[in-house]
């Protein structure tokens, strides 16, 4: 049979609670209940927001636990929370105290965030856990992408890496910067942090001809930007300059979204929708055996070439 009706038959089999002897051993090794097991349960997930990032979460979280016999709830934080009391009576308010289990999805709110992970009842995070959090998580493993996209741009002989990006505003942000700097010193790469663009409000309101004059002025042949907003103020930049990519200079995004205007530029596969997946798996692991230790997740994907790295300085 052809590929694609292999996959619908499997996506059939999948809805239906069809299940091979090593799946059902899978669910019974990891000790993941589902319908067959108990009542259905109904969960929540909890969002900052709205758009392409968050449905493939939502997404992934609906599709399993659908397989698994239970029911998936999507809630927004609504903007206006500003603080501990308004997180307080929005939870009040918005039925999650009510629910059998929460997912609390990336760049969720400091207060909101804090209150969610107080509540007693069972939750996973899809996002890197705050320090000393007895909590579970799953998430797409964005230091491992960074290793990728550094270990790319030495073998084609690019030593000189820009970084851009915040490091502030979140927690994976600061990952990215994290492991940028753990790569350049594993492989060896010169390093001076204040050369690199980590101030959100530089990163965004320097005029275009700033990284072009700064790119001419150092040894920099390679940028690696952390989200999508960083390629578009990069891009404009590079080409207000006159330099192109990749004969001038390799890009590399590590967003996990494809950029609208710039489609092929090098980036890894950030696995949100298997995350999702997986954190419901630990939701019903976690309900089912309470005692058990907290788990940590992270997925690693591979890595997008693209059409946006070229060797440095003419070498093939």
């Amino acid at each position: 049979m052809s590929e694609s009706t292999r996959r619908d038959i499997w996506q059939a089999a999948r809805e239906l609670g069809y299940r091979t002897k090593a799946q059902a051993a899978g669910l019974s090794a990891e000790q993941i209940p589902w319908v067959g097991a108990g009542k259905p349960r109904r969960f929540a997930t909890v969002m900052a927001g709205e758009g392409p990032f968050y449905s493939l979460q939502v997404e992934g979280l609906d599709r399993r636990l659908h397989e698994l016999g239970h029911h998936l709830v999507s809630l927004v934080i609504p903007a206006r929370l500003v603080g501990e009391r308004d997180s307080q009576e929005w939870l009040e308010r918005s039925g999650v105290l009510y629910m059998d289990g929460l997912f609390l999805s990336p760049a969720l709110p400091y207060w909101t965030e804090a209150a969610l992970l107080h509540l007693p009842l069972p939750k996973v995070m899809i996002n890197y856990p705050p320090d000393a959090v007895e909590v579970d998580s799953v998430i797409w493993d964005v230091q491992h992408a960074v290793h990728l996209a550094v270990n790319l741009l030495v073998a084609y002989a690019h030593r000189h890496i820009l970084f851009i990006g915040d490091i502030k505003a979140q927690r994976g942000f600061r990952l990215r910067w994290q492991s940028f700097q753990a790569a350049c010193s594993r492989l060896g790469l010169p390093l001076q942090p204040n050369e690199h663009i980590t101030d959100i409000a530089a990163n965004r309101t320097e005029s275009p001809g700033m990284l072009g004059a700064r790119l001419r002025e150092s040894d920099f042949t390679a940028i690696v930007c952390a989200v999508n907003e960083d390629v578009t103020w990069a891009m404009a930049s590079l080409q207000a300059a006159g330099l192109s990519v990749p004969g001038d200079v390799s890009v590399i995004r590590m967003d996990s979204e494809v950029h609208p205007l710039y489609p092929d530029i090098a980036r890894p596969v950030l696995l949100l929708k298997e995350a999702a997946e997986r954190a419901a798996e630990l939701m019903l692991r976690r309900i089912a055996n309470p005692q058990l230790p907290f788990e940590h997740v992270r997925l690693a994907g591979s890595f997008l070439k693209g059409a946006s790295v070229a060797a440095a300085n003419g070498m093939t």
